[in-house]
């Protein structure tokens, strides 16, 4: 008994599988669907939608597949990126998206310094300006760091991105 319940339980999940991967609409949003007859205003009856030519119909195989856009563009200055990363290399990487433009970095302490301390930088805008950068310190257990010292980081980055781009235009 107990394995004529296994076959019974596999053919349902086989045939539930291959119906979820047919690509056949259930009524939700497709094209094809029973609910695509449309009522005109002004009592014009119902009549049936045209069919789209461009339908795209997904599959279990997109999933494999590559469709990002390959006219998108990062929107960070690489400047104030390749400085935040040299100003602060002393600091482990945790994350970096250069999409959004954040860095995140886990504890380091700077060279001469006692105390490690924890940054997150983000990068903006394309324009290689103060504005475009923030920059987020903290201390050891998630003390606060002096504005100071967050100031005094902020200005090592523009100016050593002030710096690559000097060396970019003597090239």
């Amino acid at each position: 008994m107990t394995r004529r319940a296994a076959r019974l339980t596999a053919a349902l999940l086989i045939s539930a599988g291959l119906a979820a991967c047919s690509g056949g609409g259930s009524g939700l949003g497709s094209a094809g669907s029973a609910g695509s007859a449309t009522s005109l205003p002004g009592g014009g009856g119902n009549r049936q939608a045209q069919p789209q030519a461009a339908e795209r119909r997904e599959t279990i195989w997109d999933v494999f597949s590559d469709r990002r856009n390959p006219n998108d563009t990062v929107a960070v200055n690489k400047y104030l990126w390749n400085a935040s990363l040299d100003v602060l290399y002393f600091l482990p990487i945790q994350s970096i998206d250069p999409f959004t433009g954040v860095i995140v970095t886990g504890y380091g302490t700077p060279p001469g310094g006692g105390r490690s301390y924890r940054a997150t930088i983000k990068v903006s805008d394309p324009a290689l300006d103060a504005r475009a950068l923030k920059v987020s310190l903290q201390g050891a257990g998630g003390a606060a760091v002096a504005p100071d010292t967050v100031r005094a980081v902020e200005d090592a980055i523009l100016t050593r991105a002030r710096q690559l781009r000097v060396q970019d235009r003597n090239l």
